[in-house]
């Protein structure tokens, strides 16, 4: 079921009556959501249903066996058991027919014959997103972050939780378990910034990233490429991913609001950063957040000295680029971005006053101009820039269909031949970036992210007004599935 489609509509304005009529028995509300959001995730494909149900049972019963068990061998073996159950069920749907076929490839040319059959598995929607918040869970019990839930119902509704569920946010239970543990109050702020959320959202959506779409396809389904093309289908790229899957974070938020609950901001203006870090702090937030507490702190962090450092940090965004997708070009990207951070760590250390965006330059650093006839360039405009083509690079190898086409298109970089469309292409990049581009602006001079929800009420209607118009105006019949679905 997609959040821009008809039958969610329906579905909502359903659940919403049911949700009224169940707000005063906590009970009532909490088996309301769970059967919801069990009927919103079994209307791709009910078989998978069974899936989440274990995941859940899993990480449940580790939570139990946990705060039964006190010796640190005991624990540690619960521990173990329930993430070796969440990772064989997330690497045999996922993964399987990637290694096996990775490994089959490499035997072939070494010249070693070996017989693999790929099972052509269905992947299982979001069952990445699910399997990390169930195992965030039982990870932050054996910590002793958070005490382990003995109703199941609460923990059934946590995870399944439909706004989230299929792409994110990625929830931690001591921040959204608590919430299904007692009554919500829904005052007027959060309907106003749970309405604003879902507007926003959508009009991404529907109206910018689904007619960014055709245009990226229109590059990377080519078999000819050159520079301009090149550079313009990623930017359109860089727009469309991220238009797409924040718009989906925006409306899930939005949606929890309307309901009552709070789940984490996942996106917060990641195109103003002026280094990579920065990058990481503003993209994808629950994941990165994720992977920096049960990945890189655990392999170490930064207190191993510094080349087991720059392994720490390899090795999670590397894993982080595997948990996108089953294809090397996935691997690639998390590589590169695991180098950029590396690389800007290593001059951090050793050239504070370089331009380069570096996560600890000097507070001064924003205020030294170099001079570039005849501009006057910034140190921190600068930092921006070099920090966008970095990623820019980075969406190259996430979009791309193989790393044939990755040496490809990088090759034609050198190419600065023009096909007679480049220019109705960069006319409607620019069109359907620029509202996005314009808000982000406002945003970041006036406060961030709900900046608009300080408006006048006059001026606040017109724009959610406009917005509303914007999705009725490009909501199509055949839905286009938001990209992280695949993920």
């Amino acid at each position: 079921m997609l959040f821009n489609s008809g039958v969610f509509l329906k579905f909502f304005a359903a659940f919403l009556l049911l949700y009224w009529l169940a707000r005063n028995s906590l009970a009532a509300r909490n088996v309301l959501v769970v059967a919801a959001s069990y009927l919103f995730y079994g209307w791709w494909d009910y078989r998978f249903l069974s899936l989440i149900f274990i995941s859940s049972l899993v990480d449940y019963a580790a939570g139990l066996g946990l705060t039964h068990y006190q010796k640190p061998g005991q624990r540690k073996a619960v521990l173990a058991s329930a993430l070796s159950a969440n990772l064989v069920i997330l690497g045999f749907f996922k993964y399987y027919d990637f290694f096996a076929g990775s490994l089959a490839a490499l035997l072939a040319q070494w010249g070693v014959p070996f017989n693999v059959q790929t099972l052509g598995i269905i992947l299982p929607v979001g069952i990445s997103f699910y399997t990390f918040q169930t195992m965030s869970y039982s990870i932050d019990v054996y910590r002793g972050e958070i005490g382990a839930t003995r109703n199941l119902l609460n923990f059934l509704a946590y995870v399944s939780f439909f706004p989230q569920l299929v792409a994110g946010p990625i929830e931690r239970g001591r921040h959204l378990l608590p919430q299904f543990e007692k009554t919500q109050t829904i005052t007027l702020p959060m309907l106003e910034e749970g309405v604003w959320l879902m507007l926003w959202g959508m009009f991404k959506k529907v109206a910018l990233a689904d007619n960014l779409a055709p245009l990226v396809d229109l590059v990377y389904q080519n078999s000819a490429f050159s520079a301009p093309t090149v550079i313009l289908g990623t930017v359109a790229f860089a727009f469309q991913i991220y238009l797409d899957f924040s718009g989906y974070s925006d409306i899930a938020r939005g949606t929890a609001l309307v309901l009552g609950f709070d789940i984490m901001m996942n996106f917060n203006l990641p195109y103003i950063a002026k280094s990579l870090r920065e990058f990481w702090q503003r993209w994808h937030i629950s994941l990165s957040t994720w992977l920096r507490d049960y990945l890189y702190i655990p392999l170490g962090g930064n207190r191993r000295g510094k080349l087991r450092t720059g392994g720490n940090l390899l090795t999670t965004m590397v894993l982080g680029g595997l948990w996108h997708g089953a294809a090397w070009n996935f691997v690639l990207w998390g590589a590169w971005h695991g180098l950029g951070l590396v690389g800007q760590r290593v001059l951090g250390g050793t050239a504070r006053r370089s331009v380069a965006p570096l996560a600890h330059a000097d507070e001064s650093l924003a205020r030294v101009s170099l001079r570039v006839s005849p501009l006057r360039v910034s140190a921190s405009q600068l930092s921006w820039a070099l920090t966008m083509l970095f990623v820019l690079y980075g969406w190259l190898l996430f979009r791309a269909r193989s790393v044939d086409q990755i040496v490809v298109m990088t090759r034609a970089l050198g190419d600065f031949s023009a096909p007679f469309w480049i220019g109705s292409l960069g006319l409607n990049l620019c069109a359907f970036a620029a509202p996005v581009v314009l808000m982000e602006i406002y945003q970041a001079k006036h406060g961030g992210y709900q900046a608009p929800l300080k408006l006048p009420g006059f001026a606040r209607a017109v724009l959610e007004g406009l917005l509303l118009l914007g999705i009725i105006l490009f909501w199509e019949k055949d839905k286009v599935p938001f990209i992280y679905f695949q993920f």
